[in-house]
C-alpha cells in the first residue's frame, strides 16, 4: 500500500529524483548556475549536475555552514547557486548562515533540503527533518516550497531558478504517487485544488496531498463532499484560495509532515484568522521526535494517514 493507491494513483518517482533530473536538465539553460553540496550529492541527487558541469560544482565536505556561506559567496558574484543536503543538517546546523549570508542581504539562493519528515525511515530522528519548515519559514523573504510528486518538483525546479531571491525547496526520500500525470501548471505562491467538494477542505504539502486524495475517497463512500488542495508554497501563502474554501466549505483540516508548530498548520491558521474563520483539525507529527523505523511504520504510529485525516474530518464536521 502506497498513499494514492485507494484513490487510484500511480506510484512514481521519489522527489530528491525528479530535483537531481530537474537541475540537471536545468544546467543546460542557466549557464550561471552552480551547485553547491555538503558531500552528500548522491543522496540530495544534486551528482547528476556535479558529474556533467564538474566545474560549476563544489563538494565542500560535510561543512553545513561553510556550505551555506560558499553559496552566498557564489550568489554575491552573480551566480544563481543552489546549495543542499539533508533538510535537518541544512535549517538545524547552517541557520545562522541562512540567515546572514543569505536571507539577510537578499541573495539569489536556492537551498534544498532532501530526506525531510518521518518517512525516511531507518535512518533515524538525527536525520529526520521535522522543523524545517518552521525553521525557513521564519527567515524573513524567504519563500518556503514543499511540493508533492515527482512532476510538480521538476516544475519548482524550473520555477525557482527562473525567480530571483533566496528560496527553500523541501525534497523527500521515498517513491510517491503521481498527482500531475499530465503535467503541473506550478506557480510559486498559488496553489493548486486536485479535487472540488463542498463539505471539507482538506490542504496538504508533500507526500500528504497523496494521503489526503486517499481520504477523500474514503470520505465520499459515506456521503461527504472533500476538497482537496495542494498547497505547495507554504510561504507565500496562498491566503485567497484559502479564504474562498474557508467561505465555500466552512471547515478545513491541515495536513502536513512537520511538527505541530510553526509549519503549513501554522501558517494556514494564521491565514484563516486573517479572513474567514472556520473551525480548524490539524494531522502532523505532534510535537515529538520520531525514533528509527519501516517509513510506513512511522507514518502509522505518529498519524499521518488517510484514516487519521478522515478522523479529523469527522471532528471539524461535529
Amino acid at each position: 500500500m502506497y498513499y494514492g493507491e485507494i484513490s487510484g494513483l500511480k506510484l512514481g518517482p521519489a522527489t530528491r529524483d525528479a530535483f537531481g533530473d530537474a537541475l540537471k536538465e536545468l544546467g543546460a539553460k542557466h549557464p550561471e548556475l552552480v551547485v553547491v553540496d555538503a558531500d552528500v550529492g548522491n543522496s540530495t541527487r544534486t551528482e547528476p549536475f556535479m558529474k556533467a558541469y564538474p566545474e560549476r560544482s563544489f563538494n565542500v565536505g560535510i561543512a553545513e555552514s561553510n556550505m551555506v556561506s560558499v553559496a552566498g559567496g557564489l550568489a554575491s558574484c552573480g551566480k544563481i547557486a543552489v546549495c543542499s543536503t539533508f533538510a535537518t543538517f541544512l535549517l538545524s546546523n547552517a541557520y545562522d548562515q541562512l540567515r546572514m549570508s543569505v536571507a539577510f542581504p537578499k541573495l539569489n539562493v536556492k537551498f534544498v533540503g532532501s530526506h525531510a519528515g518521518i518517512s525516511i525511515g531507518e535512518d533515524g530522528p538525527s536525520q529526520m527533518g521535522i522543523e524545517d519548515i518552521a525553521l525557513a519559514c521564519a527567515l524573513p523573504g524567504v519563500k518556503v516550497i514543499v511540493p508533492s510528486d515527482a512532476v510538480s518538483m521538476a516544475a519548482a525546479t524550473a520555477a525557482i531558478l527562473a525567480e530571483h531571491g533566496p528560496m527553500y525547496l523541501r525534497t523527500g526520500r521515498g517513491k510517491t504517487a503521481t498527482l500531475y500525470p499530465n503535467g503541473c501548471d506550478f506557480k510559486i505562491g498559488k496553489s493548486i485544488q486536485l479535487r472540488d467538494g463542498s463539505d471539507v477542505t482538506i490542504i496538504a504539502n508533500g507526500i500528504m496531498v497523496a494521503a489526503a486524495m486517499d481520504a477523500a475517497t474514503e470520505l465520499a463512500k459515506n456521503g461527504v463532499s472533500a476538497r482537496v488542495i495542494d498547497m505547495h508554497t507554504v510561504k507565500p501563502i496562498d491566503e485567497e484560495a484559502i479564504a474562498k474554501a474557508a467561505r465555500e466549505t466552512g471547515r478545513i483540516v491541515i495536513v502536513e509532515e512537520h511538527l505541530m508548530f510553526g509549519g503549513l498548520g501554522s501558517v494556514v491558521a494564521t491565514a484563516v484568522g486573517r479572513t474567514v474563520p472556520v473551525p480548524l483539525a490539524y494531522v502532523n507529527i505532534g510535537d515529538c521526535f520520531a525514533e528509527s523505523g519501516d517509513p510506513q511504520g512511522l507514518l502509522d504510529k505518529y498519524g499521518l494517514t488517510p484514516a487519521a485525516i478522515v478522523n479529523a474530518v469527522k471532528s471539524v464536521m461535529g
